[in-house]
């Protein structure tokens, strides 16, 4: 929820902590700490996060989309690589519906006047498409009684499994707003795939610190 003349969002710093599910399938969550770069002007975005495996190993994860292309790389130490993923456009559809997706915190990029285009759904719910080059897509955003993003929703986002990238439904979900720099955000979230026997969710987190800058 923004205030009247709120000023755009040009870039976001972000810290989080939380738990990340390592089980494509069950249940084994391990905790991470972890830092975010956001654009806006652009879309764009890194993520770089240390996921505790057990003690003394540690997982380093790098998830990123710029200038319209996706990478996620993985490595154990910061030096044996599990996960080397980049430059298709199943990895970069995929990243650019994180940017969207999570634009929750940083709200005034889902702005008509930043190009997103909106179609209502129903009272509570409404379809969001955005543009970034060659990469367009489109999500459910369902909202609350207080009009504020309680989940944004898409029906096929690419799941990577044993090499292959499957399309699976996948819903980011939002809580526990704060009023910080004149914008209403949310300090929890829950990112999970929807299988065939149900949710599966994979990380679950908290900002923990954030800081705005402002279009001129």
């Amino acid at each position: 929820m923004l205030t009247a003349g709120q000023p755009i969002v040009a870039a976001i710093s972000v810290e989080h902590t939380g738990t990340f599910n390592m089980s494509e399938t069950g249940e084994q969550w391990k905790p991470f700490t972890s830092t975010q770069r956001v654009l806006t002007q652009r879309p764009g975005f890194l993520w770089d996060a240390r996921i505790v495996m057990m003690p003394g190993l540690t997982a380093r994860v790098h998830d990123a989309y710029i200038t319209g292309e996706g990478i996620l790389h993985a490595t154990l130490f910061g030096l044996v690589s599990l996960a080397n993923l980049g430059a298709t456009p199943e990895m970069a559809q995929g990243e650019l519906m994180r940017f969207f997706a999570e634009a929750a915190w940083y709200p005034t990029a889902l702005l008509p006047r930043q190009g997103v285009k909106w179609a209502e759904v129903d009272d509570g719910s409404a379809n969001g498409t955005m543009r970034d080059g060659e990469n367009v897509l489109t999500l459910l955003f369902h909202f609350n009684k207080n009009d504020l993003i309680e989940s944004v929703r898409a029906e096929a986002r690419g799941r990577t499994v044993a090499g292959s990238v499957i399309p699976t439904p996948w819903e980011c979900r939002y809580s526990n707003y704060e009023l910080r720099n004149g914008i209403r955000i949310p300090t929890k979230g829950e990112v999970a795939w929807f299988l065939p026997k149900g949710p599966n969710p994979y990380w679950r987190g908290q900002i923990t610190r954030r800081s705005y800058e402002l279009a001129a």
